[in-house]
């Protein structure tokens, strides 16, 4: 059976952004053993057309319960609070590793492919944020870039990483296993594809921010106009919100944070391994709304209110690096049309892509 005989669900509840709708989906019934076929079928068909419409949707009820998001994001504001000098000696180095500390202003996240564009827009427009990149700690040619030679905080944020990876890891698996039974293929058609887990978890932090910085620059945001790289992205968010996808008329609107949901959205990579069925998104983060304390002595002339800090944790996920990527069966052929991509490999497929962003 091919995606194009699949009836589509019934909408699961949705969050109307303007004119983008993000689906509200209860990730339970995938994880119970006792949920029937028919329900698992419709909350994965549910996934599958919101990566069709949106490319964005809200999953409730996921497998990493809320003391642990509270764990990272404690360790993640712990871990930018230390030393400029500290942080510098853990420095991201080489797109292949892809792992360690990225200072203020140094990648530029961005649609375009060259790094001669990149760096025009750069220097035009820096990106407000400084991250921390985290891959898989079985890697023996890359290894991890861990605080844990400072003190008893890096030894715990290390083995908090560790676990939250491997969390994160088995919910792409599920996910992927979601979208398999949606496209009317075996459950476990992707389980080879994300054995390894090639994945990338990334903490974010946004500083504190002016509103004179975005009032001098028009085009001045927090992260810049662009979408991701590999198959999906998990996003953990704080409260403050700035989180904005581009819509079907071309306008900007707001992906506002829902407690107790997670963010999902395609990436490039799943977009071609399904021949553009499922659909990866333009997003970028700008500027929140501001503190309420700020807003009292608001003015026109109020350049001193400053837009508060951010923090959000993402997890790209990714075909394995030693994978072939090509047009995914049910995708091509007869009334599909014919594979728009040659095939390629995912990890030379996402090394180009950050090349071009550092």
């Amino acid at each position: 059976m091919t995606h194009a005989e699949i009836p589509l669900p019934t909408p699961p509840p949705e969050i109307s952004n303007g004119n983008t709708v993000i689906p509200l989906i209860d990730f339970a019934p995938l994880l119970s053993p006792s949920t029937s076929p028919a329900l698992k079928l419709h909350t994965s068909q549910s996934i599958l057309r919101a990566f069709t419409t949106s490319g964005f949707l809200y999953l409730t009820n996921y497998p990493i319960p809320p003391t642990t998001l509270n764990t990272i994001f404690a360790h993640s504001a712990a871990f930018f609070a230390r030393p400029q000098s500290q942080k510098d000696t853990l420095a991201w180095t080489t797109p292949s590793s892809n792992r360690g500390y990225v200072t203020h202003g140094r990648e530029k996240v961005s649609n375009s492919l060259t790094w001669e564009e990149v760096e025009r827009e750069r220097a035009a427009v820096p990106d407000l944020k400084e991250s921390m990149e985290i891959g898989r700690d079985d890697d023996v040619g890359h290894a991890n870039r861990w605080p844990d030679a400072f003190d008893d905080e890096g030894v715990a944020f290390r083995d908090a990483m560790r676990t939250f990876f491997g969390q994160c890891k088995e919910m792409h698996r599920l996910i992927m296993g979601a979208l398999a039974r949606g496209l009317g293929l075996d459950e476990g058609f992707f389980d080879d594809y994300v054995k390894q887990g090639d994945n990338t978890l990334r903490l974010l932090h946004y500083p504190p921010v002016k509103k004179s910085v975005f009032g001098k620059n028009k085009g001045q945001v927090r992260a810049g106009e662009h979408s991701d790289f590999g198959s999906v992205t998990l996003l953990f968010q704080d409260e403050r919100g700035g989180l904005q996808v581009r819509g079907p008329g071309g306008g900007w609107e707001d992906v506002k944070p829902i407690e107790g949901a997670c963010v999902v959205n395609a990436g490039d990579l799943l977009q071609r391994w399904s021949n553009d069925f499922l659909k990866s998104t333009m997003h970028r983060v700008v500027e929140p709304p501001l503190k309420e304390t700020a807003k009292a002595a608001y003015t026109d002339e109020g350049e001193d209110a400053e837009y508060p800090a951010r923090y959000s944790i993402a997890y790209f996920c990714n075909p394995d690096f030693d994978k072939w990527i090509e047009a995914l069966p049910g995708t091509w052929g007869g009334e599909m049309g014919e594979k728009k991509y040659e095939g390629i490999n995912s990890g030379e497929y996402l090394v180009q892509r950050l090349s071009a962003t550092y």
